[in-house]
């Protein structure tokens, strides 16, 4: 783990989530705040997929193709966080789909350098009994939409 004087907001998610994961609301109180909830989702899409991983190897492929997959941005009916997210304006579409994915991409590799323990080569067990918890009730994605 970073120091906290270089942790970003993807540290961040990853550090709070086993605290976060078991709000049904959460009080944003600044821009950074949406991007935390966003990864909050992102992580547990992760743990889903890393769940069936029997290696680092095959969890690091598995994560990756998950963060380049198409997800729903805000403003699109599938996103499921609308009413927390501004649309962005037509200029902004492709930033916005690069930028999310940026985050995935980090996220995942984040995820799998946290989970997979160096020992065993298999995802943490304390880190999968957090699979069946949803953060507000919400998913990034449709179950079984990848």
């Amino acid at each position: 783990m970073r120091s906290t004087e270089h942790e970003d907001i993807i540290d961040e998610a990853i550090k709070y989530f086993r605290a976060n994961i078991f709000f049904r609301n959460y009080d944003i109180k600044h821009d950074a705040d949406r991007t935390l909830i966003y990864l909050t989702l992102y992580i547990t899409e992760c743990l889903r997929r890393l769940q069936k991983c029997q290696s680092r190897v095959q969890a690091q492929k598995e994560l990756a193709a998950l963060a380049i997959s198409t997800f729903p941005i805000p403003g699109e009916a599938d996103f499921p966080l609308n009413g927390m997210f501004a649309k962005p304006t037509v200029s902004e579409v492709e930033k916005m789909k690069q930028y999310l994915e940026q985050l995935r991409k980090e996220c995942s590799d984040r995820m799998v350098d946290r989970v997979i323990d160096p020992e065993t080569d298999k995802p943490s067990k304390w880190w999968l009994c957090f699979v069946r918890r949803r953060f507000m009730d919400k998913s990034l994605l449709n179950i079984g939409s990848l």
